[in-house]
């Protein structure tokens, strides 16, 4: 099983920026797409950014040109760094990871939280 830990995230005011880490660790072959997702209260979780293995990006619409995905292959951690933050950009961040070992599946991280104030 592969465990995912973030760190990073914190209280932050209006404008600032804060930068997430997701190192993954146990038995697998390789880790395919990685990525951030958020979760708020009454809200669905909904998708951040998501990078592929070779450095292929993806983000929201609400993020682009703010947040910045990264990936370090050879320590299997993933990066998201977030400037500019917004008061609506407060939510618990998770880390996912797709995971090839004697099958495919993804792996979630316990989640950090990230507080934006105005």
């Amino acid at each position: 099983q592969v465990q995912l830990v973030e760190s990073g995230g914190g209280l932050v005011q209006a404008g600032g920026s804060l930068r997430l880490s997701c190192a993954a660790s146990g038995r697998f072959f390789s880790i395919n797409a990685m990525g951030w997702y958020r979760g708020a209260p009454g809200k669905q979780r909904e998708l951040v950014a998501t990078i592929t293995r070779g450095g292929s990006t993806n983000y929201a619409d609400s993020v682009k040109g703010r947040f910045t995905i990264s990936r370090d292959n050879a320590k299997n951690t993933v990066y998201l760094q977030m400037n500019s933050l917004k008061p609506e950009d407060t939510a618990v961040y998770f880390c996912n990871a797709n995971i090839q070992y004697t099958r495919i599946y993804e792996s979630w991280g316990q989640g950090t939280q990230v507080t934006v104030s105005s």
